[in-house]
């Protein structure tokens, strides 16, 4: 009997696994950088005071854009505050603000603001918002807030009160900003040679006194 034939049952191939593609990764990685490059692209032109709200203790009182007072020109940076003092005795916050907003018309010709101006009680008015460049501070407009204060009488020295809210304004300028007082706080003295703020140029201890305690009051934090 003729007997049949034996065939070996065939091995079925196993189907080869597909390689993952490392495209969807290097797709991935090349979103985030494009998405990262715009991010900085969009943050290296927001203006350095741009969404910066002030403290509640800060009346925003913003003088009229006009060439003589608050031109509009936008900060390059921020990279310092400027310590002024009035050198009008025992004026107030708001006659001297009201005094920039007069120079709007051209008449004096004179270039002068600040950022910030600190009464005689302690009051403080913004006229100048902190994306633009205020008329302060000579060569150093362009990447510094200032700070005026008013004063009580000829010496130029600051009451109490005023004193203090100088020192809570500039430690929150400070924090807000990364600066550091024993550095980046500065008199307009230091910018140009004027007497000013007098007191703090006349009493070299006096200013320095006035540091430390920004200093303090920046480690201190708050508003």
């Amino acid at each position: 009997m003729e007997m049949p034939e034996y065939e070996a049952p065939r091995r079925r191939r196993r189907p080869r696994r597909r390689r993952k593609s490392g495209l969807p990764l290097v797709c991935a990685a090349a979103a985030l950088a494009a998405l990262g490059v715009l991010l900085s692209q969009v943050l290296d032109h927001r203006l350095p005071g741009d969404g910066v709200a002030v403290p509640e203790y800060v009346v925003q009182d913003l003088l009229p854009v006009n060439e003589w007072s608050r031109p509009g020109t936008a900060l390059e940076k921020i990279d310092a505050v400027v310590i002024h003092y009035v050198g009008n005795p025992d004026t107030t916050a708001q006659a001297n603000r009201n005094y920039f907003a007069s120079l709007s018309s051209g008449e004096e010709g004179i270039y002068a603001s600040s950022h910030f101006i600190v009464g005689l009680e302690g009051e403080v008015l913004q006229c100048i918002p902190l994306t633009e460049i205020s008329y302060a501070s000579n060569t150093r407009n362009s990447d510094t807030v200032a700070i005026e204060v008013c004063h009580p009488d000829e010496t130029g020295k600051f009451s109490a009160v005023t004193y203090d809210r100088v020192v809570e304004l500039t430690a929150w300028l400070c924090r807000e900003f990364r600066l550091k007082p024993e550095k980046d706080v500065i008199r307009h003295y230091d910018v140009s040679g004027k007497v000013c703020p007098k007191y703090f140029v006349e009493d070299p201890e006096a200013w320095e006194q006035f540091l430390e305690d920004v200093s303090s009051a920046v480690i201190g934090g708050g508003n």
